[in-house]
Order: C-alpha cells, then structure tokens, then sequence
C-alpha cells in the first residue's frame, strides 16, 4: 500500500520515509515513527494499516542522519543494534532529528490538505512527546511507552496540542512510578496503564499483548477522530 519517497528537511537533510496513502480522499494525516528498530515491516504496517483506516500516513527514517537504510528484527542483537543507533541519534548536534519529523508533519498536511497528528513506539513516543512540545503543524500526538518521555527533563516539556499516552504497567524499561509521576504533572493528557510489558502493540516481539495492543488501537482512533477529523 505504501512506498518510500524522499523528503527534505529544513536544513537540507534527505530523510526517506514510508508514505502510505488512503483509496479515497485523506479524513486526515498521521506521522508514524518507529522504534529503535527503523521503519521495518512492522512499523510499515503500522502506517498502512492508518492508510487502510482513510488517513494519509507518513514513517519517516528517524535514524537516516546516523544509518540509512535500517530495517531490524526484534532478535538480541538487534536489539543492541538499535540501541547504539538510538544512542548516536539522540548525541546528534543541535535540534538533531526533529526537522525530519518536521519534514513529515509538513508532507503530511500539504499532500493530505487535512489536520496531522502523530503516534511513536518506544524511542518514537518520546520523539512524538517532544513533537508535540516542540514542533509546528500537529493536532494531536500519541505516545506509545515513550521511553525517556516520564524522566523530570521530559516531563518539564509543554504540550502545544492534545496528548493521549499509553503505558504498560510491567515495562521494565519505564518504571511505574515515573508515569505516574508524569500523569500527575500533566493532568492535561490522558495517560492510560495497561497490565502488559514494553512493546506490547508489536506483534512481533514477545512481549505483544492482544488485549492492550487493541484496547490502545481503539482509543488511539477515536482520539484521532476527535482531533483530525
């Protein structure tokens, strides 16, 4: 359903991205961004499935400025993999990746001509958290178990636009006591804890949970709904 095309950010930078466009016209837009394991199979299927949805969605390669062309498992070493990468991305100078999730949101609304939200999975929901403090252009943003997002430095940041957060209550990479943290400094976003582990809306790792993935699906589309259309 989608296809890779080349968008420039503002600074000149060529960052792929996986564009997925909807049969008919868009009800909306929705910038997807990946894990720490590039815009694989999973997080394609992610933008076509909002595509199949009726939103034009756009996953740009968030760590084309470090790696182009990453597209890894969930195997240990791609885990290591990505975790290096993520590491080299977030030590990129200056405003480091955010202009290429610039670069989405405005593709995003000039070939949509409709509202843009965003949704993140993992080092992507931190990402769509800063986007939405930080970025120009959004209705609305999604984060998925955004690691780094409930730490005081994050959790410091502003939201320009409405926020929906999904948690699981067993991630070991996010401790409960810091999302709950986070909600509290933010009554203004709607944080929801599901009884699942980190990565629980992939269906390709281990740690995927039927019951959460689907529940945050269904909240995440009628928070889109609300907001986009």
């Amino acid at each position: 359903m989608g296809q890779f095309v080349d968008l420039v950010s503002g600074d000149g930078f060529t960052v792929p991205a996986w564009v997925a466009e909807p049969d008919a016209a868009p009800r909306g837009a929705v910038v997807v961004l990946q894990e720490i394991f590039g815009v694989n199979v999973h997080i394609r299927a992610v933008a076509d499935r909002f595509a199949a949805r009726g939103y034009l969605a756009v996953a740009p390669a968030t760590f084309a400025r470090v790696q182009p062309g990453v597209d890894l498992g969930y195997g240990p070493q791609d885990m290591a993999t990505g975790l290096a990468l993520k590491a080299a991305a977030e030590a990129l100078p200056g405003a480091g990746v955010m202009p290429d999730i610039q670069a989405a949101i405005d593709h995003a609304a000039r070939v949509s001509g409709r509202k843009v939200g965003i949704v993140g999975f993992c080092w992507g929901g931190l990402l769509a958290w800063r986007a939405a403090c930080t970025l120009q252009g959004l209705s609305a943003a999604v984060p998925y178990y955004g690691g780094g997002m409930t730490s005081a430095d994050e959790t410091a940041r502003q939201p320009q636009v409405p926020v929906l957060a999904h948690f699981g209550q067993r991630d070991h990479w996010i401790p409960l006591d810091s999302v709950q943290a986070f909600a509290r400094a933010h009554p203004e976003v709607e944080v929801h804890i599901y009884d699942a582990d980190h990565g629980f809306n992939c269906d390709q790792r281990g740690s995927y949970d039927e019951a959460a993935a689907m529940a945050a699906r269904d909240r995440t589309l009628a928070f889109f709904d609300r907001h986009l259309v």
